[in-house]
């Protein structure tokens, strides 16, 4: 393996720590996602709920406290919200409205969390493939180059290495960081999904309630 990496040429140093990168926030965010994915939200908004029909907004707002993630997050903001201006007397179309909108910018935030560092996995699925074509090209040069002049039969099968090595080694760092990032864009994609749920049943049971 290192004497392959060190026939691939210069090009092969940036190629490997596109790839180290990557393997660090593939990682990150595994771990990060994987917690996400162990809390039941769905018992939590269920519970939410319950603590609110019995009038109980203290209880509701320490039930989101004690769990974690996003939508717990989420709730978090717009329960504290509603709470304020429950005791403030205010009307139901206020409430909705508040809650409603800061709950959303609190959406914004709190999936910008959860997206964190995934546009480093694009940057390099993109640069990657990249510095595997101009190792390519470097190496066919450096072939060229070679049977230009006399006895040159090593130095271009070592070019020839050079090229293949890294095309080969930038597809492969592309395809570990980009279908992580697939895959960590669903479960973004599913968590927004829930959060936008998570949303319209305050503002319904506010609406409903009052």
């Amino acid at each position: 393996m290192i004497e392959q990496i060190i026939q691939g040429g210069p090009l092969m140093a940036p190629i490997m720590g596109c790839s180290l990168v990557s393997l660090a926030v593939v990682f990150d965010r595994w771990c990060a996602f994987r917690e996400n994915r162990r809390i039941d939200t769905r018992s939590l908004r269920s519970k939410v709920l319950n603590h609110l029909r019995a009038g109980d907004i203290d209880a509701a707002v320490s039930e989101c406290g004690a769990t974690g993630g996003p939508i717990a997050s989420v709730l978090l903001a717009g329960l504290r919200s509603y709470q304020q201006l429950h005791q403030k007397n205010e009307t139901s179309e206020t409430m909705r409205l508040v809650v409603g909108q800061v709950m959303e910018e609190y959406s914004a935030q709190a999936l910008s969390v959860v997206n964190k560092r995934l546009d480093v996995l694009t940057t390099i699925g993109t640069a990657a493939p990249l510095l595997g074509m101009t190792g390519t090209v470097t190496g066919m040069i450096f072939s060229f180059s070679s049977l230009a002049s006399a006895g040159g039969g090593g130095e271009v099968a070592a070019g020839i290495a050079e090229a293949l090595i890294t095309t080969a080694a930038g597809l492969l760092v592309a395809l570990s960081a980009l279908i992580p990032q697939s895959i960590f864009n669903r479960w973004s994609d599913e968590i927004e999904l829930e959060i936008q749920e998570t949303n319209s049943e305050i503002v319904e049971f506010i609406l409903t309630h009052h």
